[in-house]
């Protein structure tokens, strides 16, 4: 049986649906209204982002567009990834995880708009899954296309965003190729690495090369959700992301850390989202089994706790309380603002960030001044 999923929770019936684009339409006049009254206080197109000292830098490392071209690619495919209309819905089909795909998660204006209510001056631009590895041999073109599209965005508005690319990871060559390209041709400033790559970890032998790069490079890393592996067990009651997505980081990080490759690499600038799923939390646990247990086949340099506290991790968790213990675990100088915009609206985040009330130097440190050390903006 199909599922028909969104990043947001499905309308249970035709009324409830019309409902929330009702409530959609709404919040995004709210977001231009919003952004018009504060549009003095943020950077104009060709402008320079405000000095650290006049007013702290705000830098989203999370953000993501649905686009046009790449959706238009998907809908003459014959076999998944695919995207196709239903009673005027855009659907996102893979396998039986259908997503609805609103006219919002394209809109380069409402995010902008979004950006500027909430005193966003810089936002690390991304496409969204599926990534190139989904497309079998035409993966290469299909990273080009992403990639472009991005860059495009972002030659359009050089103040307010930059971007991050994916690779066609199935193909070394070409993905090497592509990185090349990303890096010198379109100025891109990181890496997006989905936690699974077509049912393959990124930390196996064939992938292992690209760490290797992005060490050479200096380029960040950043994680994110892709098709979870375990959709079968997450999708009743509607929980692919809110469990799967989680499970996904969680999983993929423990691989990466268990994996000694932040021992081969030990400048490896990496990032994981959503606070690092639920592998903070059960660290201990981690620590226990690969170092007293010795339940491990690498021998690693340093307890797995030690690892996670040396990565960046996001904010992307709407709870003051997993924030604050973020903030004890790794400490402020590895911790990022995200909002995972469109699917969650960057006030949330910031609202229970601010609700911790951090001393200034945490905060701005949170908001923006790692990210641009990080990133080299």
């Amino acid at each position: 049986m199909n599922h028909l999923t969104s990043d947001t929770p499905s309308a249970s019936s035709d009324a409830s649906l019309g409902r929330r684009n009702f409530l959609k339409a709404s919040g995004a006049a709210a977001l231009l209204q919003m952004a018009a009254k504060s549009a003095e206080a943020q950077p104009k197109e060709g402008s320079t982002p405000p000095a650290m000292g006049k007013k702290s830098l705000v830098v989203d490392c999370q953000s993501h567009l649905f686009l046009p071209e790449v959706l238009d690619m998907m809908r003459k495919r014959n076999s998944d990834p695919v995207v196709y209309e239903k009673d005027g819905v855009t659907i996102l089909k893979m396998g039986d995880w259908l997503r609805k795909v609103p006219a919002f998660y394209l809109d380069v204006n409402a995010k902008l708009a979004a950006m500027d209510a909430c005193g966003i001056d810089i936002t690390m631009l991304s496409t969204n899954d599926p990534g190139p590895e989904w497309f079998g041999t035409e993966g290469p073109a299909a990273a080009r296309l992403f990639n472009d599209s991005v860059a495009s965005i972002v030659a359009q508005h050089p103040t307010r965003f930059r971007g991050l690319c994916v690779l066609p990871l199935q193909d070394e060559a070409a993905a090497d190729r592509e990185l090349d390209r990303c890096v010198k041709q379109l100025g891109m400033k990181g890496i997006l690495l989905y936690t699974n790559l077509a049912g393959a970890w990124p930390d196996e032998p064939q992938f292992r090369w690209m760490f290797a790069r992005a060490e050479e490079l200096g380029l960040p890393v950043l994680l994110h959700p892709a098709l979870p592996m375990t959709t079968e067990q997450v999708k009743g009651y509607e929980l692919t992301s809110t469990l799967g997505n989680m499970f996904e980081n969680t999983i993929s990080l423990a691989r990466i850390v268990a994996s000694g490759l932040l021992d081969v690499h030990p400048r490896l600038k990496l990032v994981c989202p959503h606070l690092g799923g639920t592998l903070p939390y059960i660290c201990g646990r981690m620590d226990h089994q690969i170092k007293v247990l010795k339940r491990s086949n690498q021998n690693l340099q340093r307890k797995p706790s030690e690892y996670l506290r040396s990565i960046y991790m996001d904010i992307v968790s709407p709870l003051p309380e997993a924030m604050e213990f973020a903030i004890k675990f790794s400490g402020p100088d590895r911790l990022l603002f995200s909002s995972d915009h469109p699917w969650v609206e960057p006030s949330l985040i910031l609202e229970d960030l601010r609700s911790l009330n951090l001393p200034a130097e945490t905060e701005s440190k949170i908001l923006g001044t790692n990210a641009q050390q990080l990133f080299n903006l």
